[in-house]
């Protein structure tokens, strides 16, 4: 049986849900028969070279910077090494999320108003005049992601903090709804997934993973022809967007309209994680999951 090495952890402030997901990837490669380690991202990707001999294939499950940027991609693409998900390009694009949405607006794709912004101009933008949300174009897992409902209650010295940390961050007009979520599996769009945050609050860093947030798959308040016209959606942003193997498209449904919100390539892999559980819903196992996407990159590399 093929031995897998699970790169996991890095640099980013995503890194305690990253060694998550690779312990998650591990424990299901080896249920599934793989001889499987995880390894932790080096400082120095070239120390990859001596670290993954022997290995056949990489599961990369490094969230945000050095890993879904496209950077470790990039690395494995270069050394012609075996691995698992979206390539370079691809995680590039979907990384930066201004790019993202301009390629999506230009295709006709719904897309909440929005600006780039520095932290001298944010507050210059028609946007700030109503709800608003504030986010890093290049980061995830909802850290310093500010969901304003009154403009003039923002927490001005948290986001300087925010913006003293990323630079640039993408700023958009808070679209009120109920937000799903699709993931694709080896072009395959999975059930829909609605989330729903405790009762006034939202699905930031701490709700996403404290296990208060109830995730319905299939949803109930969602009908069955706008869960039909979100996965549609979501296939063909994997495909424009050049995704491969794996993603997962955020979308608010407001008026019944479909506004995307962004595309993760590394989605999360822990037990609590979106894309697994509705791959679950559509009868693949965990185990299961992470053979058919090693054995996908195996025969890509053969």
């Amino acid at each position: 049986m093929p031995k897998i090495a699970v790169i996991a952890g890095g640099f980013s402030d995503e890194r305690a849900v990253s060694l998550r997901s690779g312990a998650a990837v591990t424990a299901a490669l080896k249920d599934a028969g793989y001889d499987a380690d995880q390894l932790d991202l080096p400082a120095k990707l070239d120390d990859l070279q001596h670290i993954l001999v022997g290995y056949d294939a990489v599961f990369p499950v490094v969230h945000g910077k050095g890993g879904e940027d496209g950077t470790l991609q990039s690395w494995l693409e270069t050394h012609q090494i075996a691995y698992a998900g979206p390539d370079s390009a691809a995680s590039k694009l979907c990384f930066d999320k201004w790019r993202y949405g301009q390629l999506l607006a230009d295709n006709g794709f719904l897309m909440p108003q929005g600006e780039l912004v520095t932290s001298q101009s944010w507050q210059q933008s028609a946007i700030v005049k109503g709800p608003f949300v504030l986010k890093p174009n290049d980061g995830g897992s909802s850290i310093d992601t500010f969901i304003v409902h009154q403009p003039e209650l923002a927490d001005q010295s948290a986001i300087n903090g925010a913006f003293a940390r990323h630079g640039e961050m993408l700023l958009q007009e808070l679209i009120e709804g109920t937000e799903i979520t699709i993931g694709v599996l080896l072009d395959e769009a999975l059930p829909v997934i609605e989330i729903v945050p405790p009762s006034g609050q939202e699905f930031d860093y701490e709700n996403k993973y404290n296990g208060a947030t109830q995730e319905i798959c299939p949803p109930q308040s969602v009908s069955e022809d706008l869960q039909t016209q979100a996965r549609d959606i979501s296939l063909k942003i994997h495909r424009l967007t050049g995704c491969r193997d794996f993603s997962r498209t955020d979308i608010i449904l407001a008026n019944d309209q479909l506004y995307i919100l962004e595309t993760n390539t590394i989605p999360g892999f822990t037990d609590q994680s979106l894309l697994p559980k509705a791959a679950a819903v559509a009868g693949y196992s965990m185990p299961n999951m992470v053979d058919m996407l090693v054995q996908v990159a195996l025969a890509r590399q053969a």
